[in-house]
């Protein structure tokens, strides 16, 4: 059976298709996608400095200079302007900061905490933020502004 035939046609004139096959159009795409999802997720993760920096939306305060650049070893906190703490892209409870700056006062003592508070958190949260890191050990500290403009 000749392509673009009808089964019976005994004149054997060209018939265009019935119906269009899009199964494998769709499978492009899906994989398209799954490639786009994938690759956006890795971007993200990889992102200097963590906290902030993870697609979290921190209106820091405007400063000066830029003095202190992250490496991968420091930790950077996000304090959120409800008040939540973020580290590596997780929202964490006080405790669980507390341990953060533990272990990573175990992995490295010369570990810099750089807090990035929304511009209005209360001083008092960054207060608590530092002490939780000076308790752990750390005592390395940076707070995050934005370029002055």
């Amino acid at each position: 059976m000749a392509m673009g035939k009808v089964p019976g046609d005994s004149e054997g004139e060209d018939v265009g298709f019935a119906e269009i096959n899009i199964t494998p159009l769709t499978d492009i795409f899906l994989v398209l996608l799954i490639i786009f999802m994938v690759t956006s997720s890795v971007i993200v993760q990889q992102a200097p400095g963590g906290g902030a920096q993870e697609g979290l939306k921190v209106n820091l305060p405007k400063g000066g200079s830029t003095d202190v650049t992250a490496r991968a070893t420091d930790l950077s906190v996000a304090i959120l302007a409800d008040g939540r703490f973020v580290l590596g892209g997780n929202v964490l409870s006080e405790d669980e900061l507390k341990r953060a700056f533990a272990d990573a006062q175990q992995k490295n003592p010369d570990t810099i905490v750089i807090v990035q508070a929304d511009e209005g958190v209360p001083h008092g949260t960054v207060v608590q933020v530092m002490e939780l890191a000076k308790s752990a050990g750390l005592g390395q500290l940076a707070i995050g502004v934005r370029e002055a403009q």
